[in-house]
C-alpha cells in the first residue's frame, strides 16, 4: 500500500506534532491520545539506551546500531535522523497500516522530521506547540531538575533554533495554561474528522438519501 494522507478515503489523518524542549509536546500528546481511541502516537525505533523508567515498545522500540542500519538497508522508515550519535526512525509499515485502520496517528518529531514527512506524504498536517515566553521555558526546564545551567543555556539555544521554524506548521499552539492547549489541539484533531470530503465517505448512504 502507497503512503498516502487523502483526507477523502476512509483512512486516518497524519499529523506531525513538533516543539522545543520543555514546550510541553509530551504531556499534551498523551493527554490527547488517552481522550480518544482514534488517534495514536507512534513508537520510534531508537538505538540509544534505554533510561530508567521506559519500557520497550511502550516508550521507543530499543534496537541496536545493525538492526537500525539493517531497517535502513530495507527502507523500514518513513523519515529517520541522528541526534547526538544516536538514531531514530518511524516504522513505515505500522504508519500505513493504523491509517488504514481508520486511525489518526500522531508523530512526535523535531521541525526537520516533520519536513521530511510533509515531503514524502503531502496533506500530513503539521503542528506546532510553544511556550508563553522565553523565561517561561527556561523555568520549566529548571523545574525538570535534570540539567545543570550549562546543558539548560544550550537547551534555550536549540529551542530557538527550533521555533524559527515555525511558519511550516499549519497549526500553532501556545502551552501557557495546559488544559486550554489541550482543548485547542483536540479541536485540531476533531475539525479534521469533519472535512466535507472525510463526511462524504463517512455518511456517503445519509447524503444519498437525504437528496433522494
Amino acid at each position: 500500500m502507497a503512503l498516502s494522507n487523502n483526507p477523502s478515503s476512509s483512512q486516518g489523518n497524519l499529523y506531525t506534532i513538533s516543539a522545543p524542549s520543555g514546550a510541553g509536546k509530551t504531556s499534551l500528546v498523551k493527554a490527547l491520545i488517552e481522550s480518544s481511541q482514534q488517534i495514536l502516537v507512534s513508537i520510534s525505533h531508537t538505538t540509544r539506551a534505554m533510561r530508567p523508567g521506559e519500557i520497550d515498545g511502550v516508550n521507543y522500540h530499543f534496537v541496536d546500531q545493525s538492526q537500525f542500519k539493517a531497517m535502513l538497508e530495507t527502507d523500514d522508515f518513513l523519515e529517520h535522523a541522528e541526534v547526538f550519535g544516536n538514531y531514530y526512525g518511524t516504522s513505515k509499515q505500522w504508519v500505513e497500516k493504523t491509517l488504514a485502520a481508520g486511525k489518526d496517528v500522531v508523530l512526535e518529531i523535531d521541525w526537520q522530521g516533520a519536513q521530511q514527512v510533509a515531503e514524502i506524504i503531502p496533506g500530513t498536517i503539521a503542528i506546532f506547540i510553544l511556550p508563553p515566553s522565553l523565561p517561561e521555558l527556561r523555568e520549566r526546564l529548571t523545574n525538570r531538575g535534570q540539567d545543570d545551567d550549562a546543558i539548560i543555556n544550550r537547551r534555550m539555544a536549540e529551542a530557538v533554533n527550533e521555533m524559527s521554524h515555525y511558519e511550516a506548521a499549519d497549526y500553532i499552539i501556545i502551552n501557557d495554561d495546559f488544559q486550554t492547549a489541550l482543548t485547542d489541539l483536540q479541536v485540531i484533531f476533531h475539525s479534521q474528522r469533519l472535512s466535507r470530503k472525510r463526511q462524504q465517505v463517512q455518511h456517503h448512504n445519509l447524503l444519498a438519501a437525504l437528496l433522494s
